[in-house]
């Protein structure tokens, strides 16, 4: 069997369809909600699968997945810290701002606005 597409990658001809507005909001929203229980998975899924689909859903698993890795490290600095007993704390208050600020996201999102996270670092730059 010949490869249709000599030298292109697994066939090559990738030309991902855009969303329709009103599932870029979905998944977006789904996103952001995925966030709270599973931490930085859904959105950097999102991110590497979904990015070229448009941008409304380009931008909001960027920002999700910022804040997700800036939360994960809060996670990571609270488990050290717990040495010293104040790591719960530190562990308690980001999993609240993750909930928080997630739902707030995704109710963003849910209307189609576009929203940014406050303390969120910038891994990943548009």
């Amino acid at each position: 069997m010949t490869d249709p597409n000599p030298g292109q990658p697994y066939g090559g001809n990738y030309n991902p369809q855009p969303m329709r507005p009103e599932d870029e909001r979905l998944w977006a929203t789904l996103i952001h909600v995925g966030g709270i229980f599973f931490s930085f998975v859904p959105s950097l899924i999102g991110y590497l699968i979904l990015r070229d689909r448009g941008p409304f859903i380009r931008e909001h698993t960027r920002v999700a997945l910022n804040f997700q890795l800036t939360m994960l490290i809060g996670y990571i600095v609270g488990g050290i810290l717990t040495v010293i007993f104040i790591g719960a704390l530190v562990i308690f208050a980001v999993g609240i701002v993750i909930i928080i600020f997630s739902i707030i996201a995704a109710i963003a999102a849910n209307r189609g606005q576009y929203y940014k996270y406050p303390l969120s670092i910038e891994f990943i730059k548009k």
